[in-house]
């Protein structure tokens, strides 16, 4: 089989670290079949799609959103990294998944709108599958409603003609889409678990995701309600695509 590519955009490293790991449990790959490459740590280089089943994207600090005069070198390094990457994975309608930051990416490549309109604090909301969403072999196992772990600064207020909506929330309409028939973006985080939030929660306590004084009522948002479904869709991707 050939490897599945896993990008990262991460700093630090035990967020980092754990998020691999969670892609790696949800998956069920081994290291030798997913491979991570930190994008924060150095350039991404060229990537020969041939070589690869399919490409995941982790969350990340980035927002597509904000004005250019206000990301670093790195972020506007990563942006243009990715704008090259998928010319090539629209084109070819080759297999990648991103979470959470992957709205930021192909959203931001296909043309949506992107604002902080509908940002959502980090907690546990109910999805909805659209009938799209119920016809798409990466969300069958899924439930027509479901619960996700969220938390984002921007999300897409208008999605691109391009882009097919397939689960959508009653704060955030853009829960999840794809363009084409293999590549897909989610806004909540299929890669979580309750442990994995909780090590976001405390590495980003002071990146503006909730107040200098909510730190355990959002360690509390995220233990109301139980998140059981959302993995499966990792697992389907690699069922679909592995080749």
């Amino acid at each position: 089989m050939r490897p599945f590519l896993l990008l990262a955009t991460r700093a630090e490293d035990v967020p980092a670290d754990e998020e691999y790991a969670l892609f790696l449990r949800f998956t069920g790959l081994s290291e030798d079949e997913l491979v991570r490459v930190r994008l924060e740590a150095g350039p991404l280089g060229p990537i020969d799609l041939d070589e690869w089943s399919g490409i995941f994207v982790g969350g990340g600090p980035f927002n597509a959103s904000d004005p250019d005069e206000d990301k670093s070198a790195v972020q506007r390094r990563v942006e243009a990294e990715f704008r090259t990457l998928l010319d090539d994975v629209v084109a070819r309608d080759f297999p990648f998944l991103g979470a959470c930051y992957g709205v930021g990416t192909l959203g931001a490549h296909q043309g949506a709108v992107i604002d902080r309109t509908y940002r959502e604090p980090i907690s546990v909301v109910e999805i909805e599958r659209t009938p799209e969403g119920a016809a798409d072999p990466l969300l069958a196992a899924l439930p027509d409603r479901f619960t996700a772990f969220v938390g984002h600064k921007e999300a897409i207020t208008v999605l691109p003609p391009s882009a097919t909506l397939l689960a959508r929330g009653d704060a955030c309409p853009v829960q999840m889409f794809r363009v084409g028939r293999n590549v897909y973006a989610t806004q909540f985080h299929p890669e979580l678990d309750v442990d994995g939030i909780t090590t976001r929660i405390h590495a980003y306590a002071d990146h503006g995701y909730f107040g200098a004084d909510e730190l355990y009522l959002t360690l509390a948002a995220v233990r109301r309600t139980p998140v059981a479904h959302t993995s499966s869709i990792l697992r389907a991707f690699v069922e679909r695509y592995a080749r």
